[in-house]
């Protein structure tokens, strides 16, 4: 098993997960203006990127040679739903199963931690195939 290490992102981190992204999207013989059309529609735009990394709420995931291997975009939500303070998360990605777990978790002991009343994920998380189970919820 890899040794994976997280910590939260900085705003310094936006060039490194968004070329990590890309290049996880998009292989080496796309059509490059075709790309930049579809980041443009993306979560991982540059914008998204450093509008969620100035606020504390998203992490990102180190194997042992410090290459990025996985990132979340969260930010909190206050006074929505009747709750004082949710997390929304925005997207994940990450190399593999496991990594992309772990990234869930934290954003749930994260919460439960800062005591947020919720965790609000996409549909496109609560379909990922992931190595424990969590109490997804239909909002």
């Amino acid at each position: 098993m890899q040794q994976v290490t997280y910590r939260i992102a900085q705003l310094a981190d936006v060039e490194n997960v968004f070329n990590y992204e890309y290049k996880k999207q998009f292989s080496d013989d796309s059509d490059e203006i075709e790309n930049q059309i579809k980041v443009w529609d993306s979560f991982f735009r540059k914008e998204s990127l450093e509008h969620y990394f100035k606020m504390g709420w998203s992490f990102l995931a180190f194997d042992a040679n410090q290459n990025l291997v996985g990132f979340f975009m969260g930010q909190p939500l206050l006074f929505l739903d009747k709750q004082t303070q949710s997390l929304w998360v925005e997207y994940v990605s990450a190399d593999n199963d496991q990594i992309y777990t772990e990234l869930v978790d934290i954003a749930y002991r994260l919460s439960r931690e800062k005591h947020f009343q919720k965790v609000l994920f996409s549909k496109d998380v609560q379909t990922q195939f992931l190595t424990q189970s969590f109490p997804f919820k239909e909002w």
